[in-house]
């Protein structure tokens, strides 16, 4: 990978506008106290995102821990986490997060969850088709790979409305609880597949 390359391929903050939502990048510069962290707090202890996410893997998330760490790789430019934040009232609806897995080869995975009262509203498809095309146009991603549980139905439908095609199941792949490995779709898009609004 060239210097051109390696400077290209950060993550630099921004913030994407969807219409009724806003994506900004978690840091510490968002309001904790005032609902972004009670909102974290429900995120991690809300069974459909913690069955299927490593928000609450290690238990309660600490927001402040959290947003320090967010705001790390965003200074690193090697991760990209962004609070989808409703732009009527401000509150947290989920997150989109966008992390290397191969910089050098321009390979990057990426991942959402929802709170419950921001679900049914297109919002993880939504925010995942923003955060792809903002990636492929601003950080030099070639190819996007989405994994999720073979049993989580929701994930895989936002995978195909987001423009990630099943591309094969990998077995024994992931441990959600930390105990038993389950299989997972791969799904995955590149850069110069046509996005579609």
């Amino acid at each position: 990978m060239t210097t051109t390359d390696t400077d290209r391929r950060l993550f630099r903050r921004t913030v994407l506008d969807l219409g009724d939502a806003l994506l900004r990048p978690f840091g510490p510069d968002l309001d904790v106290a005032g609902g972004i962290g009670p909102a974290l707090l429900a995120a991690s202890a809300d069974p459909a995102v913690a069955r299927w996410s490593p928000l609450g893997a290690d238990g309660p998330v600490v927001p402040e821990t959290y947003l320090a760490r967010s705001d790390k790789w965003w200074a690193e430019g090697t991760a990209a986490t962004f609070a989808i934040i409703d732009a009527a009232d401000g509150s947290l609806c989920g997150n989109t997060y966008l992390g290397w897995t191969n910089r050098d080869d321009g390979i990057a995975m990426i991942g959402y969850w929802l709170l419950a009262a921001a679900r049914g509203r297109g919002l993880a498809t939504r925010a995942t088709t923003a955060v792809t095309r903002w990636a492929a146009e601003h950080a030099g991603v070639r190819r996007f790979e989405l994994y999720h549980a073979v049993a989580n139905g929701d994930s895989c439908r936002v995978a195909e409305r987001a423009g990630f095609p099943y591309e094969g199941t990998l077995r024994g792949s992931y441990t959600y609880d930390g105990s038993v490995y389950v299989d997972e779709h791969l799904h995955a898009r590149l850069a110069s597949d046509p996005f579609t609004d």
